[in-house]
């Protein structure tokens, strides 16, 4: 959609929603980021896999993706909070192995390919570079953790400070200490990390169309008069 339709469908839809809301709106959308993205592979445990997508939402993460090889991405809405409805979830379930093909895709996108393992040493946590570009953090299955297709295509492999007997951290939480450290080390950083302007204008309209009751019958009849 071109920019003039979108700021004319954005005003149309403005106008059955209270100002408070649009507020709401504009706030979160400048706090919104595609520099850094998360991947899960595989994740099995509706619990943890609900957990991450609130996470992601409470950072302003905006897409999450999800690799559906032999385990199907369920959500449970008493853990996501409704925050499903401020995400782009991004699912791969077409192919037998869909795990290349999600990497090949984000690093056309241009990320970074950062595996996240407790058993690798390469970068610890405080110690990646933001810098160096966009990044995509792969986290994979509870119990056996990111497959060989990952490890092997991996640009660079990080790993959360531990001191304790335990190996690792649930997947929720790793997600959740990874993306509380870097969304706070890009706020505090030179880098441009917030969405286009063009961007901002579609997640704003696909906002409104989900906070505005009959928001798709609505935008449909105006556009259509267009």
């Amino acid at each position: 959609m071109e920019k003039k339709l979108l700021q004319e469908s954005i005003h149309f839809l403005e106008g059955f929603t209270s100002e408070k809301r649009i507020g709401l709106l504009d706030k979160n959308i400048e706090n919104r980021t595609r520099y850094i993205t998360l991947v899960l592979e595989d994740i099995f445990q509706a619990q943890n896999a609900s957990a991450v997508i609130r996470s992601c939402d409470c950072f302003g993460v905006q897409d999450l993706h999800v690799i559906e090889n032999h385990n199907e991405y369920h959500l449970n809405p008493d853990v996501v909070m409704g925050a499903s409805k401020w995400m782009n979830l991004h699912r791969y379930n077409k192919e037998e192995r869909n795990t290349l093909s999600t990497i090949t895709k984000l690093k056309n996108q241009g990320y970074r390919i950062i595996a996240t393992s407790p058993h690798s040493n390469d970068i610890l946590l405080p110690d990646f570079d933001l810098t160096k570009g966009k990044a995509a953090f792969f986290f994979g299955t509870e119990l056996t953790g990111l497959s060989d297709e990952v490890m092997n295509n991996a640009d660079e492999f990080v790993k959360i400070p531990m001191y304790g007997f335990t190996e690792s951290f649930n997947i929720s939480v790793s997600a959740a200490i990874v993306l509380n450290h870097l969304t706070t080390e890009l706020r505090r950083s030179d880098i441009y990390w917030q969405l286009s302007e063009y961007e901002k204008l579609e997640l704003k309209l696909d906002w409104l169309v989900r906070s505005v009751r009959s928001g798709d019958e609505l935008l449909g009849k105006f556009l259509k008069k267009k």
